[in-house]
């Protein structure tokens, strides 16, 4: 790895603990912004990245920075073949919101929810069959980590997929974006929240974080194969996917 680019933002050294408090405060209007922040498209690249999961029997899948559960209930919703599933995030607040959307969903028995650190899972190694993370990983204290971390829970042959924002290739797309997350991300967002600073933490962690071929860099450093980035939306988030190595692979890292 380049040692002159950092393995997380600036944005996300703050201390875990805090980012949760931040995440507790804006529990209450967090989807209601996600989903005008994104101009309606979060659940857009949520499905398209559920959709990515292999066709498998039975799996059994965490998804971590769950926060108000979106994620577990597209995964229930795309992909029947998703029997169990774990959400696990920082913010209690943020798992109260999503306790009661499972609720009402009827989806309870089939989802646990987990307060807990990404980059520190008290879980067991090679667990799951599947692992997501939609807009979390530029939150952790250090994203290499907590690939190292999602790396040793799945299974070998398991799928890691990370949907998480990053900034548009092209110069003229990338211009809009930039002045879009400074200017009007922060106003809407303590406009509707009453918290401004979440929100011009959320521009300064996107501008800060790797973009999509340093990020699939750490993936592989990780010790993922077959590593990939997609574009969504002119480039303005992208689905990470890798795959955990067969058997013999994942012995040679134990």
């Amino acid at each position: 790895m380049r040692k002159d680019v950092p393995t997380t933002s600036d944005a996300s050294r703050l201390a875990e603990p805090s980012v949760g408090r931040m995440f507790d405060r804006i529990a209450p209007t967090y989807d209601l912004l996600n989903h005008l922040l994104s101009l309606g498209r979060d659940s857009s690249w949520r499905r398209k990245t559920v959709r990515q999961l292999h066709a498998g029997p039975d799996l059994k899948v965490l998804d971590l920075a769950t926060g108000t559960g979106d994620m577990l209930i597209t995964l229930f919703r795309e992909r029947p073949n998703v029997v169990e599933a774990t959400g696990l995030d920082i913010s209690e607040n943020m798992l109260a919101t999503g306790r009661e959307k499972l609720r009402k969903r009827g989806l309870v028995d089939r989802a646990r929810l987990l307060c807990a650190d990404a980059s520190k899972m008290p879980l067991a190694d090679g667990t799951f069959d599947a692992a997501t993370m939609a807009f979390g990983i530029r939150n952790t204290p250090d994203a290499s980590a907590t690939l190292h971390e999602i790396h040793r829970i799945l299974k070998p042959g398991g799928t890691a997929l990370i949907l998480e924002f990053s900034l548009p290739a092209g110069p003229v797309m990338r211009w809009f974006y930039l002045r879009y997350l400074r200017l009007v991300v922060p106003f809407v967002g303590a406009l509707v929240s009453r918290d401004r600073h979440a929100y011009r933490y959320l521009d300064e962690s996107i501008k800060g974080f790797q973009q999509p071929a340093e990020f699939c860099r750490l993936m592989q450093e990780a010790g993922f194969h077959d590593v990939s980035a997609i574009p969504l939306t002119f480039g303005v988030a992208s689905i990470y996917r890798g795959t955990r190595g067969p058997i013999s692979a994942w012995f040679k890292t134990r």
